[in-house]
């Protein structure tokens, strides 16, 4: 192994020249400098010689729809810190009283429900915000590259659905893909280390069973540029997310060493996102929720690929809905903010990129 390494200027975390996500971070930067160039009117920016054409493609198409959400802030009355205290850790976001009583100590500040359909921020009552929306946020590359990756992983995503699971793998939720040719269903999870729930100080990070495999390397290699450009964003949306995950990936790295893991540290070579989850929907419909498991005060980033058509993502908390076209990028916290998406015509797939408590 290479034992050279690159250091953020910002928070001095190490980064490993043989992994996946030192060209993270390259993209990351370079996305997060022309965004402010183009915000300020600076210089152009060049990109590192690192980043391939399409991915500075996929850099620069994301820019330009981050530009326009930012210069497009759309004013609610919700205070959202106020609005967070108010909901547990633990809400599933279905029962509709304890909803409609939210909704009414909370309120968004608008009669009905708005339809966004043109990129833009959700900002709530003190400036802070909410939501990013961002049709056509990835390039075509990006998202065959998505589809390419989804089909990859068609065995996984039928072990998946199950006749008497929860919701979230209940065969009631999933449909077939065009003329039952399509995208195969179903809905599957990646990380890179979980720990045992309650005892996060006390054992050891084990590689998950999805990873363990022979496959495991294909996979990570399959979700690579999509990776990129979801962490790419969320370094422009939350730096202070972005660097605490690339720290916590750092630390990773001891533990994976220190505690002799070999299959963590190949792993952590070709994971590309300073995210440390993933979940891959695909024609799935999804009714209003919210994730217990995400994280307050992060961001988690759901991008859409495929063919198909009608979607749209609802947000009754905020009495909002998404177009949700292929190529779209939503980013917001899933815990706080209730939401689902419905049923749509042809093959849909959504990643889920997020942040889980217990990981590291």
């Amino acid at each position: 192994m290479d034992n050279s390494s690159t250091r953020s200027s910002e928070d001095q975390i190490t980064i490993w020249n043989t992994w996946a996500l030192t060209v993270t971070h390259e993209a990351c930067e370079y996305t997060d400098q022309k965004f402010i160039a183009e915000k300020t009117g600076g210089d152009p920016v060049i990109p590192s010689p690192k980043l391939d054409t399409d991915l500075v493609m996929a850099c620069d198409q994301l820019v330009d729809r981050l530009i326009k959400a930012y210069n497009n802030p759309i004013q609610m009355e919700i205070d959202i810190a106020r609005y967070s205290r108010l909901i547990s850790l633990k809400e599933t976001g279905h029962n509709e009283e304890r909803e409609e009583k939210l909704l009414q100590r909370c309120p968004p500040g608008h009669e009905g429900t708005k339809l966004i359909y043109i990129p833009a921020t959700i900002i709530d009552a003190s400036g802070a915000i909410i939501a990013w929306y961002l049709p056509d946020a990835l390039t075509d590359a990006t998202q065959k590259e998505m589809l390419a990756a989804t089909e990859f992983l068609g065995p996984s995503l039928t072990k998946s659905v199950k006749a008497d699971s929860n919701w979230q793998t209940n065969t009631q939720w999933f449909k077939q893909g065009l003329d039952d040719v399509g995208l195969t269903p179903g809905c599957i999870n990646f990380s890179l280390a979980w720990f045992q729930q309650g005892h996060e100080h006390l054992s050891d990070p084990e590689v998950p069973v999805s990873l363990k495999g022979p496959s495991s390397k294909s996979i990570l290699k399959a979700i690579a540029r999509p990776a990129a450009i979801a962490t790419a964003a969320l370094r422009v949306m939350h730096p202070e997310q972005y660097f605490a995950g690339m720290q916590a990936f750092s630390v990773l790295r001891e533990k994976a060493e220190s505690k002799e893991l070999p299959k963590m540290s190949e792993n952590l070579q070709y994971w590309a996102s300073v995210f440390n989850t993933l979940t891959i929907i695909s024609n799935q419909e999804t009714p209003n929720h919210r994730d217990h498991l995400s994280i307050p005060e992060c961001f988690d980033i759901l991008p859409t690929a495929g063919n198909y058509s009608n979607a749209c993502m609802s947000m009754p908390s905020l009495q909002l809905e998404f177009k949700y076209d292929p190529g779209c990028m939503i980013a917001f916290s899933r815990i706080i903010v209730r939401h689902g998406v419905h049923a749509v015509e042809g093959d849909q797939i959504a990643w889920v990129w997020g942040s889980v408590e217990w990981m590291v």
